[in-house]
């Protein structure tokens, strides 16, 4: 009896042994790294955007630096030339119809200096846009440097006058 009971029980494991290798075998579940691309991907967007809004500001001030203007047709209003002379403060000429404007430019105030006849304009400036207008020049960009001069000091001399 003994016998058959171990026959009974080798017969039974070889029947568990060839049921398990006809099952198909699924492997357990391995653990998945945890991906945070949410973070890296969210900051080389903001870098990326940064990157693009930067490069158009540094374009628009080397625009302004280099006095690139936009190139103009017909239009009524026409600045010839303009020159800085203080931090803010800056002598602007323009031209409108067949007269040009001496305009000084403040913040938040355009006063006119000097009424011209308009004038062909010179291929090559005569007086580096650093210096002063009429420096060097002939008797002509003398008097208008004194009418500049002259000019500002009454625009000086009306100020001080409606502060006191």
């Amino acid at each position: 009896m003994r016998r058959m009971l171990q026959g009974a029980a080798s017969l039974l494991a070889g029947f568990g042994l060839a049921a398990r290798a006809a099952l198909p075998t699924v492997p357990p579940p391995a653990a998945e790294p945890v991906r945070s691309f949410a973070l890296a991907g969210l900051l080389q967007a903001a870098l990326g955007l940064g990157l693009v809004i930067g490069l158009i500001f540094l374009c628009a001030w080397a625009a302004r630096r280099l006095g690139l203007k936009p190139s103009g047709g017909n239009r009524l209003l026409k600045v010839v030339s303009s020159a800085m002379v203080g931090q803010r403060e800056r002598v602007v000429v323009v031209e409108i119809g067949d007269a040009w404007l001496v305009l000084g430019v403040a913040p938040g105030q355009v006063s006119a200096l000097h009424t011209l006849p308009a004038q062909k304009q010179p291929d090559a400036p005569a007086v580096p846009a650093t210096g002063w207008a009429g420096a060097g020049e002939g008797t002509d960009g003398s008097v208008f440097s004194q009418k500049m001069i002259d000019s500002m000091a009454r625009l000086a001399r009306r100020k001080r006058d409606a502060s006191a």
